[in-house]
């Protein structure tokens, strides 16, 4: 059980560095993407950061189980509020990916707290 919840940590934390970086590139799909969820750029930061964190407590909860349990609970609720943003303007299409990232946040939770 502790080699899925590393495995599925690890795809977890690379994804969210990844998605941190090129928020901070902020490219223009990602500056449109965010433009059509009504998400102001002043919320860029948090978001990076959020991610940031993220990935280290999911990373720090392999060490110590409540980190990871706490970090993929706010992952969950993360990706949660995207699946929400995306909705609300009807954007189906790029609610998929969140809806998939909060069903891993979430299985994340599971494993963790399976693997006491």
């Amino acid at each position: 059980m502790f080699v899925s919840l590393a495995v599925v940590t690890v795809f977890m934390s690379a994804l969210l560095l990844v998605s941190a970086g090129a928020k901070s590139l902020r490219t223009r799909h990602i500056t449109e993407q965010m433009s059509t969820l009504g998400v102001p750029q002043s919320m860029m930061a948090f978001l990076i950061g959020a991610q940031i964190a993220g990935a280290a407590g999911v990373i720090a909860g392999l060490w110590w189980g409540p980190v990871g349990i706490a970090a993929a609970i706010g992952l969950a609720l993360y990706f949660a509020g995207a699946v929400a943003f995306h909705l609300r303007v009807g954007d189906r299409k790029g609610a998929s990916p969140a809806v998939v990232l909060t069903m891993a946040s979430v299985a994340l939770v599971v494993l963790r707290a399976a693997t006491f």
